[in-house]
């Protein structure tokens, strides 16, 4: 397992990755991207048990996650690339015509890795909950995370899930929730105010943990360790992390600005030149 300062220059490299690619195609999201690094970083290489090679789309004795919040999928391919799911040359054909990484996680073009299309908010949840029931019913004892944002709650079936995911006792599931307080029309306590998202998620019946630090890498490794270690009692477990969205860009940082839009040429080599080159080396 890499040591955590191989994980923050991947975290770095990562990040450089989405921003070349949402540049080169001058279309994507580099916003939420940006914000969820050290999440994706963490979660790949230092909290999942994954085999990236064989990829099996059951995940039989593997744990497995799904993003349900599938705009955010620079972050996901670039991860997904650097620990060896596929050529992190590929990461090139980002939203390029026949190419296996299409703007959102798609399944037909069979790039491991993804086992969902995922993009049409408000699904994920419900797709993490039947992959959690499953693993039940096949006696398999790995985890399912899922990440979802706080903009994408505002669907109804999100509400739906999280109520019959704590009825249906699914203890082998932990849920993150990007809490950046933004979303594509706004800060979203100006779209659509969720109130007082711990207690909502605490009276739906799960166990919930907050994050203040979602961008400080030790501190999410350390919170989704402690998810795992809460699992197997009887509620599903949700992480409430707190990011920045656009962090590590500062014009790109804290605003729903860089939801969906690319930088210009100039944009592009201020933000590059945030983000220090890397022994990993760029796509």
């Amino acid at each position: 397992m890499p040591d955590t300062q191989q994980l923050t220059e991947l975290c770095t490299q990562v990040r450089r990755d989405i921003v070349r690619m949402v540049y080169n195609v001058q279309s994507g999201h580099p916003g939420g991207s940006l914000g969820c690094t050290e999440f994706f970083v963490a979660l790949y290489g230092a909290v999942m048990k994954h085999s990236p090679k064989p990829f099996r789309m059951e995940g039989k004795n593997q744990d497995v996650f799904f993003l349900s919040n599938g705009h955010i999928s620079p972050v996901w391919y670039s991860v997904l690339a650097r620990t060896g799911y596929f050529p992190v040359a590929e990461l090139a054909t980002f939203r390029k015509l026949n190419t296996r990484l299409q703007g959102h996680p798609a399944t037909h073009e069979g790039l491991p890795g993804i086992r969902i299309a995922s993009g049409s908010l408000g699904q994920g949840i419900s797709v993490a909950i039947g992959a959690a029931l499953a693993k039940r019913l096949d006696g398999d004892k790995r985890w399912v995370f899922a990440l979802t944002g706080d903009g994408e709650l505002e669907e109804g079936q999100c509400w739906e899930a999280i109520l019959s995911a704590a009825h249906l006792k699914v203890d082998n599931l932990v849920v993150t929730v990007d809490w950046n307080g933004q979303q594509i029309d706004g800060p979203v306590e100006q779209v659509m105010a969720l109130g007082n998202l711990p207690a909502k998620w605490k009276a739906f019946g799960w166990d919930v943990l907050v994050l203040e630090k979602g961008n400080d890498l030790e501190a999410v490794i350390a919170m989704l360790r402690k998810a795992k270690r809460r699992c197997g009692k009887g509620k599903p477990v949700v992480v409430l992390m707190k990011t920045d969205m656009g962090h590590g860009v500062d014009f790109m940082a804290g605003t729903h600005k860089w939801h969906g839009k690319a930088p210009n040429a100039e944009q592009f080599e201020q933000a590059m030149a945030q983000l220090p080159v890397t022994r990993l080396g760029d796509f």
